[in-house]
Formats: C-alpha cells, structure tokens, sequence
C-alpha cells in the first residue's frame, strides 16, 4: 500500500481488534487516518497510546461516533475530512457488532431477540451504507471514465471496503442476526459498486473468518497477550491453514483491494480455508 503523503483513510470500528491493526498499516504506509469508534476510553489508548508516535506527528486522528446515529454520523464524517485535508481517498467500513450470537443463550423464536436484531442490522448494515453515503461527499472523483491511453496507468483510485464476515455463508446456531446483517452487506457492497461506477469510486467487501484479535486491545497490551497464546489445538483442526487468522492477514486483503485497480464488486473470504472444510 504503497501511498504519498497526501493519501488518506477513514476507518470505523478503528480503535481495537482488527479495525486497530487496520488503522496502524495505513499509518505505516504513509497515509493521514482518521478513526471512529464508540469506545471513547478504548479509541484514546488506541490512537494517544498504542499509536502514539502517529498522533504526535499529525498523522493520526479520531472521533467517537454512534453508528446508529445519522446525523452524528455525518457530523463526525464532515470532521473527519476537515482533518484528512478536505478528501478521503479510501473509507473501510469495519464498524458494527462483532458478536454473533443472540445475547443470554436466547434462541431466535424468543422475542426479545427483536431488539437485537434491529441493534445488528442499524450497526452492520444501516451504518456502512450511511457512512458510505457522507464519505463520497468528500472522494476526490477521478476525471470522467473513458478509454485509458496508458499502458501503464495503475491509479486505482478512491475505493470502500466493507469488513464482513464469513457468517455470511456459514453459520452457527443462534446467529441469524448477525449472519443477516452481514450477508446484507454483500448485497450493499455489489450494489455500490455499480452505482458508483459513474463516480470511479471502487467498492469491495474482505470477509475475515475467525480471527484472533486480543491482543489488539488495551487489556490485552495489560496483560501481555500475544497472537500465539490465542491460537489453540482447536484453531489447527477447524481450519486448513492450520492456524486461526491473524488481524494482519485482513491487512493484507484490505491493502490488495486498495491498490487492485481492476477489482471491484468483490468479496474476498480471509478464513483459513474454514468454510471449505467439512
């Protein structure tokens, strides 16, 4: 992900987990960044701490932000690119809730399930599309599409990445919630694609599978957990890469889809081969 200085990158969901690992490969690759999350006392650590030399050197900035808040949504979009210099060239859409299933052991046909089913569908879905919405107001549009002259030409241009999942083809019991909203997204990311075709702006989708991500906390920074501590016997037998997923392996699938200027209505499923195993 190679990147000038002028780059930039609004990432939601950014101050733990794998939005943090995110946010810190676009800084190490040059690029300005912003972050949102709703986790005021976690996104401080994340970005005055963990990511200190960033925030000092005004690379690195942040926002709390309810994503099932529209209008805070697009206030904190707006900041967002006042900071990034008036234009965001790449949005990841990471934010939501990470928990799949319904909360106290519940079973779909309890009803109390309703209101988590519309807390999953605001957050996972509702949100990256209004997220999605603000931030074009603020992609710098390439210059009308046409036949390209350059055999070398490779801008890939300004570009969305929706953070799924692999709950989206694959389920547990107990998880029609979030494997909803999250096959909703595909649905979101392709729509997007082509709709904003016409803007030049590129949309894809990384699906990660199980990945472990404690140590990308502040809690696990006190404790001094690292990625192998996480990665048990079980993660070797449920997953044909013979090893639970690293927050660095979405990284990387987000720092391909930035720079793959021909890819665009995608998902990629980073899983370790999960949903292909029996």
């Amino acid at each position: 992900m190679d990147a000038p200085a002028n780059k930039t990158a609004l990432v939601s969901g950014g101050a733990r987990g794998i939005g943090r690992a995110i946010v810190r490969r676009f800084l190490e690759r040059g690029y300005r960044v912003f972050v949102f999350d709703i986790d005021e006392e976690e996104l401080k650590h994340a970005c005055l701490n963990n990511l200190k030399k960033y925030s000092d050197s005004g690379s690195l900035s942040y926002a709390v932000c309810n994503l099932r808040d529209t209008e805070n949504i697009r206030e904190k979009v707006d900041e967002a690119a006042k900071f990034l210099n008036g234009s965001i060239d790449v949005l990841v859409n990471n934010g939501g809730i990470a928990t799949p299933q319904w909360k106290d052991g519940k079973s779909m046909w309890d009803y109390d399930t309703l209101p988590e089913w519309q807390a999953y569908i605001e957050t996972n879905l509702t949100a990256p599309f209004v997220v999605s919405q603000a931030a074009i107001q603020h992609m710098k549009i390439p210059e009308a599409s046409g036949p390209v002259e350059d055999d070398n030409d490779s801008n890939a241009g300004p570009c969305i990445i929706h953070v799924g999942s692999f709950r989206a083809h694959q389920s547990d019991p107990n998880q029609e919630g979030y494997a909803s909203s999250k096959a909703g997204q595909l649905g979101l990311m392709h729509s997007m694609a082509v709709s904003l075709k016409s803007l030049g702006i590129r949309v894809n989708l990384v699906a990660p599978g199980r990945i472990k991500v404690e140590h990308e906390s502040k809690a696990g920074e006190e404790s001094g957990v690292s990625w192998a501590d996480q990665n048990q016997e079980k993660d070797v037998q449920d997953h044909a890469a013979n090893r639970a997923g690293r927050p660095a392996d979405i990284c990387d699938a987000v720092e391909y889809l930035v720079n793959a200027g021909f890819v665009t209505g995608q998902d990629i499923t980073v899983d370790g081969g999960a949903t292909r195993q029996k």
